[in-house]
């Protein structure tokens, strides 16, 4: 919710409306350490109250939680934005590449999620990931940088990378060398 708003520049009320119900995590890309939050109907928020507690739920003494979940809400926009940004960059490196093994659909990146389409002799996308987490003596001969860049392999041609707040420019530069590496690697 808090990424497709900062990516519309609309106050999350406006998306939020459509909705029912809503629930917000305040530890993805707002950074806090745990926490959430459910809203809708009174009736909603009863039963979801009642099978919380029903399954063991709860937390006591939450307001160091709540103090991290309202610093994480007061400064979202920013540091959101720098996720996107940092996101938009990373996939501008893909597109830089000019490569038939891997690609990305610019248009598409709208906030902090990038779609890498693995096409051309890759391995398949589990492989590819392996290849970004590890580090070989090549590389670092080569580079001389030990990187590891974790992605998620997402589909059987695509793999997911996705920013937060602990994903700096410097981080998002080492992963598009990394990935740059990787795929020169493959087409020698």
């Amino acid at each position: 919710l808090m990424n497709a708003a900062v990516a519309q520049d609309v106050e999350p009320a406006r998306i939020a409306q459509h909705c029912d119900s809503v629930s917000l995590c305040f530890s993805k890309g707002l950074g806090a350490p745990a926490g959430a939050v459910l809203a809708g109907c009174r009736e909603f928020v009863a039963e979801a109250w009642r099978v919380r507690k029903l399954l063991g739920g709860g937390m006591r003494q939450a307001g160091v939680l709540a103090a991290a979940a309202r610093v994480g809400l007061e400064h979202m926009e920013g540091t959101l934005r720098r996720d996107h940004d940092n996101a938009r960059h990373f996939a501008e490196g893909i597109q830089e590449l000019n490569s038939t093994l891997c690609s990305v659909n610019l248009a598409a990146v709208e906030t902090n999620i990038v779609m890498v389409s693995i096409g051309g002799g890759w391995p398949s996308p589990a492989e590819l990931c392996e290849h970004l987490r590890a580090v070989s003596e090549e590389e670092l001969a080569e580079t001389g940088q030990a990187v590891s860049v974790l992605l998620f392999p997402w589909s059987a041609h695509t793999v997911r990378a996705v920013w937060h707040r602990d994903v700096s420019a410097r981080d998002t530069e080492l992963a598009k060398n990394k990935l740059k590496f990787v795929v020169r690697k493959y087409q020698e």
